[in-house]
């Protein structure tokens, strides 16, 4: 199964298509679609990864913020 937002990528790259094969056969990709495919994966996981990253600060944010509160005197 192809992903079409690779084949759409792939068809626009015009003149650098030349320089992205070149870049994914130095890195061992048997293919370009398998060399998109790697970097939207990894794009994908930063994101998510920036994104649980957030949550755990809000989160911390949260308690500090309920812990200050609970001293009475304030």
């Amino acid at each position: 199964m192809e992903n079409q937002e690779i084949i759409q990528i792939i068809k626009n790259l015009k003149g650098r298509r030349a320089y992205e094969e070149k870049k994914a056969s130095k890195l061992d990709f048997t293919s370009l679609y398998a060399y998109f495919e790697d970097k939207i994966l990894k794009k994908k996981k930063a994101e998510e990864d920036i994104k649980k990253e957030l949550e755990e600060t809000k989160i911390e944010n949260n308690i500090k913020s309920k812990q200050k509160k609970s001293c009475g005197c304030c």
